[in-house]
């Protein structure tokens, strides 16, 4: 490997977050457990879901999609994080390597957010017009949805990792974070990334902006509908069935927002570095917890399974 050489390989490295390696130990520690905490909840919810015929309906429908999702999600990025916290020396990753993870976050991550917002429209459907609710939320509807998020995701992802790929890097290069994030390798460019940015806050903007704002949109009716409920109970179970969704939306698109929708050049590589922790590993962590808390049917129905799984344990 030959620093400067414009026309060698060009190899990435992280940056490490201490220089201490009993610090870099405990991190290890502490994303592993986050990690596995992560998986075996949205595991769960899924396995759940799918086991439990009463729950076979389009809000759950919905959220075995997102907990998929948070699997994969979480997969892209947590176990190259967990090999290079813990190697003493640097973890050096291909050109080739870092636009795979970067595709897989963008793609996962975009998905992610539009599916929120389809889980805020059903709900929206569910409280607003609950006489007609399967018929509008049909399993082909349903499906339909669930694959568009996908796909928009991938188009997004493609479109995007491919733009910034192209660019020249002129050896091999410290990513100022733990993962190959858009902002933090398109600072390593040998070239002028105006367009790049341009286009990266265009995409933010249909993933973040566009979905919040509809998102936003349908709570101002399903709140109106709420309050006209005349009994206290009907009014609650209303709002419960919703507050875990609004805990979800304010801490994914609140911790992107932060990154992806400010301007490029007030990036900061320490407060990125933060932010990321939160939406890459304790954002996967707590929404399995938030969902199974607070919503009763998820919760009565993995008890039952625990219940099974103990029972099958005996015998």
């Amino acid at each position: 490997m030959e620093e400067g050489n414009q026309t060698g390989m060009v190899l990435f490295h992280f940056r490490p977050f201490s220089r201490l390696p009993e610090v870099q130990m405990l991190i290890f520690v502490v994303f592993l457990i986050m990690y596995l905490v992560s998986i075996g909840g949205n595991m769960s919810i899924v396995l759940t879901i799918w086991i439990n015929r009463c729950l076979h309906t389009p809000m759950y429908f919905f959220l075995a999609n997102l907990a998929s999702l948070e699997i994969f999600y979480s997969s892209t990025i947590a176990p190259l994080t967990l090999a290079s916290v813990l190697s003493t020396e640097r973890t050096v990753v291909s050109l080739a390597g870092c636009g795979a993870q970067m595709f897989f976050f963008i793609f996962l991550g975009s998905a992610d957010c539009i599916l929120l917002a389809i889980m805020a429209y059903d709900r929206f459907v569910a409280i607003c017009y609950p006489l007609r609710y399967t018929l509008i939320m049909s399993w082909h509807l349903c499906v339909q949805l669930a694959l568009g998020s996908l796909f928009l995701g991938f188009i997004l992802a493609m479109q995007l990792t491919v733009l910034i790929f192209r660019l020249p890097f002129c050896s091999s290069k410290e990513i100022s974070l733990f993962y190959c994030d858009v902002l933090p390798v398109m600072r390593l460019a040998c070239a002028d990334t105006h367009v790049h940015e341009a286009t990266l806050f265009v995409v933010s903007v249909i993933v973040l902006t566009i979905p919040f704002l509809l998102i936003t949109l349908s709570y101002v009716f399903i709140v109106d509908a709420i309050l006209k409920i005349r009994s206290a109970e009907g009014r609650h179970k209303a709002f419960s069935t919703c507050s875990s969704h609004v805990t979800v939306v304010l801490l994914q698109y609140g911790c992107t927002s932060l990154i992806y929708l400010c301007p490029s050049s007030s990036y900061s590589p320490e407060r990125g570095q933060v932010v990321s922790v939160v939406y890459t590993f304790i954002t996967p962590m707590l929404n399995p917890l938030i969902y199974s808390m607070r919503n009763r049917e998820l919760k009565d129905a993995l008890r039952k399974a625990v219940r099974r799984f103990l029972l099958l344990e005996k015998q």
